[in-house]
């Protein structure tokens, strides 16, 4: 099953030591990454800043851009404008269908504010026990949604932009 996770840190700085982390992990064969995103929102910043995983091996990415999409659409819309908004709105009505809900995108507003960053990930066949101690240390917090393959796949198409 494809699983949708972020893993939230305290500090602007913690999701660069979770991208290594992921990536040590990933070469030990307890996860497949099919995508990831680190977010980092300085305290001086209005927003966060969004870049693709620096590792990834040979799996079709969803691209900064959705990434940003998708950050930017979760953490922004409260304070956006009509327009925006409304944009925003049709996009989230389509990750709703990608197994994103509201419940998970509240979660995401309520925990990525300025001094934090955040470790998006998109990967299937995970040791979560394995997973959950490489982070334990960093003071990380796992939020996550299991996606069933018609989801990832939804998802895929969207952030492709084959669905519309």
């Amino acid at each position: 099953m494809t699983t949708l996770t972020v893993w939230k840190f305290p500090t602007p700085f913690g999701a660069d030591k979770g991208e290594l982390r992921l990536k040590a992990l990933r070469d030990q064969g307890a996860i497949v990454i099919h995508d990831a995103a680190v977010v980092v929102w300085r305290p001086e910043d209005k927003g966060p800043k969004v870049r693709e995983f620096k590792h990834k091996r040979g799996h079709k990415a969803l691209g900064g851009t959705f990434w940003g999409t998708l950050v930017g659409s979760v953490v922004l819309m409260p304070i956006a404008g009509a327009a925006i908004g409304a944009a925003t709105g049709e996009l989230l009505g389509k990750l709703r269908s990608s197994g994103i809900d509201d419940q998970f995108v509240s979660s995401l507003r309520e925990h990525l504010t300025p001094g934090t960053s955040a470790l998006f990930v998109l990967s299937s066949e995970a040791d979560m026990d394995r997973v959950k101690n490489a982070f334990h240390d960093e003071d990380a917090e796992l939020i996550w949604t299991d996606l069933s393959p018609e989801e990832a796949e939804t998802l895929r198409r969207l952030a492709s932009g084959e669905d519309g």
